[in-house]
């Protein structure tokens, strides 16, 4: 413990701290923003090995293997891909320095460790993340419903179907109209880009 606290005295613990966004475009994280395709930094943590930088549209986490290293792998989490769930925030005690987000994205977990300071900050990304992790859900049972229904449809009629003498031709329109049915409801039920999400919660 007086381990702890003493390289976070000195400054040599990877504790992250919020880049503002007049400093956005000084990060490397900036690098690899879809600049080009409407993708805007909406928040930005830094730290001494890594950057978590927070998009309209993913979370490019560029890690850093260690703090003496210039090494960085780039990852890209992007949220349509990726749910979030299990947002959670650690918040300091009496002697730490830092408090804890906690998430995860798909498959990967994150916990990012920030300084005490930050946390009216780190609490509007929090509730972005919920927000976001509520609007996926919702997403998801939409597509679970409008797979369950064309299923109930195509059982309803399977046995009240009449063949002509072109079965190929009653096949196709049944590939055709599931496939349009399929596509539509996934464009209607994915959201990729969260821009009024950040805008409605981050005040930086």
């Amino acid at each position: 413990m007086f381990k702890k606290i003493a390289s976070d005295a000195l400054g040599l613990s990877d504790i992250g701290r919020i880049i503002s966004k007049e400093d956005f475009d000084k990060t490397q994280s900036d690098d690899f923003v879809l600049t080009e395709d409407g993708e805007k930094i909406h928040f930005l943590i830094k730290s001494k090995s890594d950057e978590y930088c927070f998009t309209n549209r993913a979370l490019i986490h560029l890690d850093g293997e260690k703090a003496s290293s210039s090494k960085r792998n780039i990852y890209r989490y992007d949220y349509y891909q990726n749910h979030i769930k299990d947002v959670s925030i650690e918040t300091a005690g009496t002697i730490d320095l830092d408090l804890e987000i906690k998430f995860t994205m798909g498959s990967r977990v994150f916990s990012i460790d920030i300084a005490k300071d930050e946390g009216e900050a780190i609490a509007d990304l929090y509730k972005s993340l919920v927000a976001i992790s509520q609007i996926q859900e919702e997403n998801r049972l939409h597509n679970e419903f409008s797979k369950d229904s064309i299923g109930t449809a195509s059982a309803l009629i399977q046995d009240n179907r009449f063949h002509d003498n072109d079965i190929s031709k009653e096949f196709e329109e049944v590939a055709n109209f599931t496939y349009n049915w399929f596509e539509q409801k996934h464009r209607e039920n994915t959201q990729k880009d969260f821009k009024e999400i950040f805008e409605k919660y981050i005040h930086n």
